[in-house]
């Protein structure tokens, strides 16, 4: 299980990259994205997860620890607010230049 959630991360990785490297910009913010799940599995497997175990603690018990849980809870959120900001952005570029582009020339 361990090697498949790390290919997993490799792969989202690679491909967010790759599409971070485009030169248009929905490529951009796509290749954002995946590189913020790639970010949130990497911390998420970071918490060395156990199955069936309690999130509390108690004497002696086996637990998982939350705090990987609550860092990708709060990434989750701020990757949804980034992307958004980031589609704005595009949209106005796209706007004002009339291309997609993402090193598009001013018009003079």
């Amino acid at each position: 299980m361990e090697a498949l959630l790390a290919i997993a991360i490799g792969l989202l990785t690679a491909c967010g990259v790759f599409l971070m490297l485009r030169p248009r910009t929905f490529s951009l913010v796509l290749g954002l994205t995946l590189l913020s799940y790639a970010v949130n599995l990497f911390l998420f497997a970071g918490g060395r997860l156990k199955m069936d175990a309690p999130p509390l603690i108690r004497d002696g018990a086996n637990y998982t620890d939350p705090l990987p849980q609550a860092l990708v809870l709060t990434a989750i959120v701020i990757g949804f607010g980034m992307t958004a900001y980031l589609v704005m952005l595009a949209l106005r570029a796209l706007a004002e230049s009339g291309d997609d582009n993402v090193d598009a020339k001013e018009k003079s």
